[in-house]
């Protein structure tokens, strides 16, 4: 058991170097079989094919990333009904994005890999999905304080293109920034600029 378990880690860590490396695409089982120095059966034994093995580095972090996600708009989505959230006070939502940052970049290479080095497999669309769950949000969130303040519906393009740009900020940071300190620096001034163009969709007209 101790060496099946041996066995599968060396896979796994030979797995992500090739990936990282190369990309899933290019990426080759032989390849990973020999850093790791086991025999092609050996990973058939743990894996049923290559995109098998990806998802066995990626699947757990992106589960865990859309939990803390959903956590917070369910909490923002509590806070408006009990009558916050009109306010342009955005600790929460820094609070938030500090979380989100210090997971991703605790699993760094795994989401570089989602990220960057997918294409082939089931996670390339993944960010449509952080969109979608992000555009739902907005949504609620939009309509309930335009509805408490009187004002009128946000139009749908605006709640779509919002969710993106959130999303494409995260997609950057981890892209364009190696160190999660600079980046929960550069957080602090995208959320000010984020919330003061939120709220001035909410300005009347």
């Amino acid at each position: 058991m101790g060496n099946d378990k041996e066995t599968k880690a060396k896979l796994l860590a030979s797995g992500k170097k090739e990936f990282l490396e190369k990309g899933y695409m290019q990426a080759s089982l032989r390849h990973i079989c020999q850093n790791a120095g086991v025999t092609t059966g050996a990973l058939y034994f743990f894996f049923q094919d290559k995109e098998d093995l990806f998802a066995a580095l990626v699947e757990e972090p992106l589960k865990k990333l859309y939990g803390v996600m959903s956590r917070h708009y369910s909490e923002e989505i509590l806070q408006i009904e009990e009558g916050q959230g009109a306010e342009t006070d955005m600790s929460d939502d820094l609070e938030a994005c500090y979380q989100m940052i210090h997971y991703m970049y605790q699993y760094y290479d795994e989401f570089d890999l989602i990220l960057t080095k997918s294409q082939g497999t089931r996670f390339e669309h993944c960010i449509d999905r952080f969109v979608e769950i992000s555009e739902k949000h907005y949504r609620i969130v939009a309509d309930k304080m335009t509805k408490r303040a009187n004002l009128p519906r946000i139009e749908d393009y605006m709640i779509h293109w919002t969710a993106h740009m959130m999303v494409d900020i995260f997609v950057h940071m981890l892209t364009h920034e190696k160190s999660e300190e600079a980046a929960k620096g550069h957080m602090q001034y995208i959320i000010k600029f984020i919330m003061a163009g939120w709220f001035g969709l909410f300005e009347a007209k």
